[in-house]
């Protein structure tokens, strides 16, 4: 072998080699345990509309453990991801000694159910949260099964846009267990819309009493306080000391 120089060099090269990465290994090692190596700074990217600091200083401490380079990100998401308003957590290293912190909070677009503190998010999320009471109050109200959220968000949205036409504004729509739709406005009228029919949509009924609301309902003296929709060909109201007509 020692007569044959390339057999030498190519085991001078993986001496090298070997040696490189045991020495990487213990810098990594080091730089793992050095305790000179801190995080002293954590920066939250944005200001935060619900989360409050004083709910983050109780949680956050027991998640930065180890220094910059041995701190588990995944714990610091998932810490930070359990508080109420959080939606989404993103965190990033900065040397040398910062983490920055980016928060998307839920945008509470109604309430969701009766009684059990939930919102419905700009996503059709359901989330538990507190909001101020009167702020609560400015919210629609949505009931559905479990897992219908999306759907019932997306009805009231189109809700709202059917109903400006006659200057009227839903605040309350429901999707019964099975599947029978039913809104109630700002005025309280409410309005049963039911079931989806193949030969007659929701939307095509609910369009047949919008073009008829200004002349039919509006103009009447005392409004209707229920109004029926799941008639094909019409629809009934009844208003209070009054039966029904169509």
């Amino acid at each position: 072998m020692w007569n044959k120089p390339h057999l030498l060099n190519a085991l001078a090269d993986l001496l090298m080699l070997v040696a490189s990465a045991a020495l990487l290994a213990a810098a990594a090692v080091w730089l793992v345990r050095v305790p000179s190596l801190p995080v002293r700074q954590v920066v939250f990217a944005e200001p935060l509309a619900h989360t409050r600091r004083l709910e983050i200083e109780q949680v956050l401490p027991a998640a930065i453990k180890g220094n910059f380079f041995s701190l588990n990100l995944d714990t610091v998401r998932a810490t930070l991801g359990g508080l109420p308003w959080v939606r989404k957590v993103d965190v990033r290293r900065i040397w040398p000694a910062r983490l920055e912190v980016r928060i998307e909070e839920h945008r509470p677009l109604a309430r969701w159910g009766e009684g059990r503190g939930e919102l419905v998010n700009s996503y059709g999320e359901v989330f538990a949260a507190l909001l101020p009471e009167a702020e609560q109050a400015a919210l629609p109200l949505l009931y559905g099964p479990p897992g219908t959220a999306p759907e019932v968000l997306k009805r009231y949205g189109e809700l709202v846009a059917t109903f400006r036409s006659v200057n009227e504004k839903p605040v309350q729509v429901t999707l019964s267990p099975r599947l029978a739709w039913q809104l109630k406005l700002e005025n309280g009228m409410l309005v049963d819309m039911g079931r989806e029919q193949p030969k007659a949509p929701v939307g095509v009924r609910l369009q047949r009493f919008i073009e008829v609301y200004p002349e039919t309902v509006a103009k009447r003296a005392i409004r209707p306080t229920v109004v029926d929709l799941r008639y094909p060909n019409g629809f009934a109201v009844r208003v209070a000391g009054e039966g029904k007509g169509k």
